[in-house]
């Protein structure tokens, strides 16, 4: 048998487009003689790396890119908003846009391609941000209105491109990729704070804090629309398997309201939107009437002012995103070494244990801002735990081919019952509390502090309402594979 490694290679038919080596590795003569059928050829170089960005890690990582754009200019309005009332219609328009959207895009991202759905999608929102950067303050309600268009644009991105990832990968590898995907949601939060408040300051003008993340954007939607896949659906769960048969609408909603993980963990994912959107919208100012009870600092009269604790309270945000995220992803992956509940259990004991930190927030801030910032720090990191985990919930628990549905209306309840009114409800309460004393600098902190106490009650209902998808869990996603 020994013989056989010294047998000559075997004669090898070579046609125009072959591209061989002989089996002792060395170049055949056809190819040396033949420049076109050279493996080194330009082309064939251009086309391996084109095959390479087309690869399920890259596709993920250009998804986690526009969702970092797509976060970061949402919350730039947040960052030039936030040394005045944050009570002002456009988040509120905005959010309210984004649910009304989410339900149809959900809808198409289960019965069409889904690549082509986010990338005009992208290229709507980014252009409607950079036209409204060149409304004046004459055109006040138009500007509101740009802000309803971008939200409809932002909902087809939110809704579907999960999906997509949840068909490339599977387990603990989909776990990571989401990991990365939902990472955009603290630190585009976190960059749009610190684009939005820096390029106020800089220019003197918030409308080019709009002109950075539109020309970005478009990049995002011709990267998502070139080397992005579209997967089959159910693809990665089963090799080779897709789910041929798709039901109604109307049966795709009821299965979900019957999915008990499903609306649990739905009801956890408000109770996170509720008390970041409150937060994202408040604490800059909360910290800063901190400071001028401690009287280190004075009220701005201007009509631009310093954005220090909107700078640090972006950078935070994105530090403790990336920690959250990262933390989030290990501690999942470790725990389900121990048992197969670890999902929900990990989002459960992360939201509790952010809520003590966010009550000591305001304990603290009279006395001491940096421990009001390590607090933040804290908490925030424990709350953005959860925040890919939940995402995996769902693909575990809802079956491939209404993802894209399950996905929009978890973050149609999610604004409907957190961040929508969660700003207005805590601005609302703060100023009912100071009525009787709005010259009072010390009683304006307080009550804003009052009524933010608020969201760790709201974030400690949600740390529940994820114990209790731990009790479903094991049996909803033993029905999904079976589907």
């Amino acid at each position: 048998s020994g013989s056989l490694f010294h047998l000559p290679p075997p004669a090898l038919e070579l046609s125009s487009s072959d591209e061989v080596r002989t089996l002792s590795g060395s170049m055949s003569p056809g190819l040396k003689s033949n420049p076109d059928l050279h493996p080194c050829k330009p082309g064939q170089k251009f086309r391996a790396a084109l095959l390479r960005c087309r690869s399920p890690t890259a596709a993920a990582g250009i998804l986690s890119f526009g969702n970092v754009l797509n976060y970061m200019d949402r919350y730039t309005v947040a960052g030039w908003l936030s040394n005045s009332s944050p009570l002002s219609p456009f988040s509120t328009v905005f959010i309210c846009s984004f649910m009304v959207a989410a339900p149809i895009f959900g809808y198409l991202g289960d019965r069409f391609n889904r690549k082509v759905i986010l990338s005009c999608g992208i290229f709507f929102w980014s252009i409607v941000t950079l036209s409204s950067s060149f409304i004046g303050k004459e055109y006040y309600w138009l500007f509101v209105l740009s802000r309803g268009l971008v939200g409809i644009g932002e909902s087809s991105y939110s809704s579907i491109s999960p999906t997509i990832i949840g068909d490339l990968f599977t387990n603990n590898s989909r776990t990571t990729m989401l990991s990365i995907f939902y990472l955009a949601i603290p630190l585009g939060s976190g960059l749009g704070y610190i684009l939005g408040s820096s390029a106020k300051v800089a220019a003197g003008d918030w409308h080019w804090a709009l002109r950075v993340s539109p020309v970005l954007g478009i990049t995002a939607g011709t990267l998502i629309l070139v080397f992005v896949p579209e997967p089959k659906r159910g693809s990665a769960d089963q090799v080779g398997g897709r789910i041929k048969s798709r039901t109604s609408w109307f049966c795709d909603m009821k299965a979900l309201a019957k999915n008990r993980s499903y609306v649990f963990s739905s009801l956890a994912s408000a109770a996170v939107s509720f008390a970041t959107g409150a937060f994202g919208m408040w604490i800059p100012l909360y910290l800063t009437r901190a400071q001028m009870v401690q009287k280190t600092a004075e009220a701005c009269t201007k009509e631009i002012c310093s954005s220090t604790d909107s700078l640090i309270f972006g950078a935070i945000t994105c530090v403790t995103g990336l920690l959250g995220v990262v933390i989030g992803a290990a501690t999942t992956r470790l725990c389900r070494q121990k048992t197969e509940r670890a999902d929900p259990l990990v989002c459960a004991v992360s939201m509790l244990g952010s809520a003590i930190f966010i009550c000591l927030i305001f304990v603290v801030a009279k006395k001491s801002i940096v421990g009001a910032y390590v607090c933040i720090f804290i908490g925030e990191t424990l709350l953005f735990l959860n925040w890919a985990i939940t995402a995996d919930i769902l693909m575990f628990v809802v079956i491939p081919t209404r993802r894209a549905t399950a996905v929009a209306f978890q973050s149609f309840t999610s604004h409907l019952l957190g961040d929508a009114g969660s700003p207005y409800l805590i601005g609302l309460i703060s100023d009912g509390l100071q009525e009787n004393y709005t010259t009072s600098t010390l009683w304006r902190f307080l009550s804003l502090g009052y009524a933010l106490m608020l969201c760790p009650f709201i974030i400690v209902l949600g740390g529940m309402f994820f114990l209790v998808t731990a009790l479903f869990f094991l049996d909803d996603r033993e029905k999904a594979e079976k589907q």
